[in-house]
């Protein structure tokens, strides 16, 4: 029999809502060059290297009357096809275009009756260029067992590794009595299992107590004609749709913010989160009298032998701070969010950045998803705003033999957050990618724009210390692709 889901796991399928899917994303544009990566090489790909995520075969299978939590099985119908599919945009295809496509396929959940990930290959965009936009639910990818797909499929060499034949086959699927006795004889074998399942009801019981609690106070705010704490401009009700933004800057630009006033780069990342919400609520004439902060909680990697160790040897904690973005100056804001770091940095406990995009085979997804399930879990802590920031290798990654150009992650949403943050430094850029809600943040354009000024901002403050990387692709000259 698979394994049995635990507490923390199933609070991700029991908390998804029509308005609110639990999945993460990301996507991908590559330069095919003459490596021929088309999408009959990627579900060659994805074929050879599944075997080291097996959970990509597995779907969930909830035990009658629930007397234990679900179990991962084998998918008997596993079919590649189903789940890697095709799409393009009209020739030739623009970032604006890929970005719509990519909110609208966030924008639904994932099949239950199916293993809990997507993938999609993007044709047309201008250049030659195509994109690979991937999906897994937060159940699916914990980090400490499972890793991303992307995780397997990027190598750092254009050569493509033969990994040799994959024997995979399901194993033969258990009747709704088998899985009783299964979860009776788990529950007298293993206490802990028992407990776990309590761990699981009582906090689906909870998150459905604080649905409906927020229902009704929707309801009588509405009747009393009163505007709901919640709703503040990053903050609401949810629509079933997602709108999805990106910006790509040179990390030479942040490190040289970072040079002239201190701190890392982490600390301009989050100084022009800060920046692009003031400046883009000042677009809203929103007042700020009311909004002096924003309260975000930004997973962080760390050293503790107390938490769960990813796979790739690391930890990830919650880390809250509160970004001014009632504070006019810029440099002031920067120095306010290096501070708030400055007692992470203290413990002794802050993992490096560059440790992080070290490790061999890393891929920033993974990382990405973990810190999307660590702000989630803290849901109740009463923030406004997720931040990821996962720093990525200064080199090259390939599929298939075709150049990685750019990475945005795609956040989810959390339930009355009208908007989420990725950052994902690579190969000398660093992608910003946003998510927001279609209807609570009609604007979302404008607030890219606004985050692109808010480092230029910080930028003017640093001087000419050193001379900007021009915005932009940047011109490589590509190894050449190993005809084996």
């Amino acid at each position: 029999m698979g394994d049995r889901l635990r507490a923390r796991d199933l609070a991700f399928l029991t908390a998804e809502t029509p308005s609110t899917p639990m999945h993460n994303a990301t996507v991908e544009v590559f330069d095919p060059g003459t490596s021929g990566f088309d999408y009959t090489a990627l579900v060659s790909l994805i074929g050879e290297r599944i075997a080291f995520v097996p959970r990509y075969r597995q779907r969930v299978r909830e035990v009658p009357g629930h007397l234990a939590n679900p179990v991962w099985v084998d998918d008997p119908q596993f079919d590649l096809g189903y789940h890697v599919r095709r799409s393009a945009l009209p020739r030739p295809g623009s970032l604006e275009q890929l970005r719509e496509l990519v909110a609208r396929i966030v924008s639904r959940p994932l099949d239950r009756q199916r293993p809990l990930w997507e993938v999609y290959f993007v044709e047309g965009l201008a250049d030659g260029r195509v994109a690979v936009l991937s999906k897994a639910h937060q159940a699916l990818v914990d980090g400490a067992q499972i890793v991303d797909l992307a995780q397997v499929l990027l190598d750092r060499e254009p050569g493509r590794r033969d990994l040799g034949a994959d024997e995979w086959r399901p194993e033969r699927p258990l009747s709704s009595t088998g899985l009783v006795l299964e979860a009776v004889r788990d529950s007298v074998a293993a206490p802990l299992t028992a407990l776990d399942t309590v761990r699981g009801t009582a906090d689906s019981v909870l998150r459905g107590a604080d649905a409906a609690t927020r229902r009704v106070g929707s309801v009588l705010n509405a009747l009393a004609n009163r505007r709901s704490e919640l709703d503040t401009p990053i903050s609401g009700t949810l629509s079933q749709q997602r709108r999805f933004v990106t910006v790509q800057r040179s990390l030479a630009d942040h490190r040289l913010v970072r040079d002239a006033h201190g701190g890392t780069v982490n600390d301009v990342i989050l100084a022009t989160v800060t920046g692009g919400l003031r400046a883009w609520l000042m677009t809203r004439a929103e007042s700020l009298g009311g909004l002096r902060q924003v309260r975000a909680v930004v997973p962080v990697s760390v050293l503790d032998h107390d938490l769960e160790a990813t796979s790739l040897g690391t930890q990830i904690a919650a880390h809250f701070v509160d970004l001014p973005v009632g504070e006019p100056s810029p440099v002031v804001r920067l120095h306010q969010v290096s501070y708030s770091f400055k007692a992470h940095k203290d413990t002794g406990r802050a993992v490096a950045a560059n440790r992080i995009a070290g490790i061999a085979g890393f891929a920033p997804s993974t990382f990405h998803a973990i810190g999307s399930r660590v702000a989630a879990e803290q849901v109740r802590r009463g923030f406004q705003l997720t931040v990821t920031n996962v720093p990525g290798p200064q080199s090259p990654l390939y599929a298939a033999g075709a150049v990685m150009e750019q990475t945005y992650p795609v956040p989810p949403l959390l339930p009355g957050h009208a908007l989420a943050i990725g950052v994902t430094s690579y190969d000398g850029s660093v992608f910003y990618g946003v998510t927001a809600d279609r209807d609570l943040v009609p604007d979302a354009d404008m607030f890219a724009v606004c985050l692109s000024e808010a480092l230029d901002e910080l930028l003017d403050t640093a001087g000419d210390a050193r001379p900007r990387v021009p915005r932009g692709r940047r011109r490589r000259t590509r190894k050449p692709v190993d005809p084996a």
